[in-house]
């Protein structure tokens, strides 16, 4: 039985100080995940915008945009709105720092200094979750092309039977079951490109 290894996820780190962002690489190391850096808010959409991200770990306390900021804005945008936020903070958070955090759409929120194995705990859990949701997602793709297979089998089946009929007699027929067809495979080419 041979096991395949799962694929590597994207996972973002933002914060506006080097020496923070060294430190969540070494942490995260161990999960042998794509790490990519951000040092401002406004550089942290920019790699959101370009790629998938299966979490994102967001500082709150940075010049520019700060976390709240930021994370209200990634998910206010329909690409980026289900990338689960794990907010981080250095500053002795207040009550409201984590009520602001989820009212914001953030999955979660950590306090500095982190405890490396609660961390890699949280952000395996979504890189799991980011896995899940890609096979199921892969699923309902192939089910859908599963559909449209047995569609496609079922309109020959019809066009057939019309030719064994005597397709002369109702030549519109034949052509609506052609032009059926031909949706359907055109579909199966371009799915949900119409």
């Amino acid at each position: 039985m041979s096991t395949v290894a799962p694929e590597r996820c994207n996972i973002l780190i933002v914060d506006d100080m080097e020496e923070n962002l060294l430190a969540l690489e070494a942490v995260l190391g161990p999960l042998h995940q794509r790490i990519v850096r951000a040092h401002s808010g406004e550089e942290a959409l920019k790699a959101l915008l370009r790629q998938e991200f299966a979490v994102v770990l967001l500082d709150i306390v940075m010049p520019g945009m700060d976390g709240f900021e930021t994370a209200g804005t990634i998910k206010r945008l329909d690409q980026t709105k289900d990338v689960p936020i794990i907010l981080v903070t250095g500053v002795n958070p207040g009550p409201d720092y984590a009520y602001r955090g989820y009212a914001v759409g953030a999955a979660d929120f950590l306090t500095k200094p982190i405890d490396p194995w609660m961390l890699r705990t949280k952000v395996s859990v979504f890189l799991e979750l980011y896995r899940k949701n890609q096979q199921l997602a892969a699923a309902v793709a192939d089910s859908a092309h599963g559909e449209r297979l047995a569609e496609v089998a079922e309109e020959l089946n019809r066009i057939e039977l019309l030719l064994r009929d005597g397709a002369a007699s109702d030549p519109s027929r034949l052509a609506d079951r052609v032009a059926e067809l031909g949706r359907t495979v055109d579909w199966l080419r371009h799915p949900g490109g119409g």
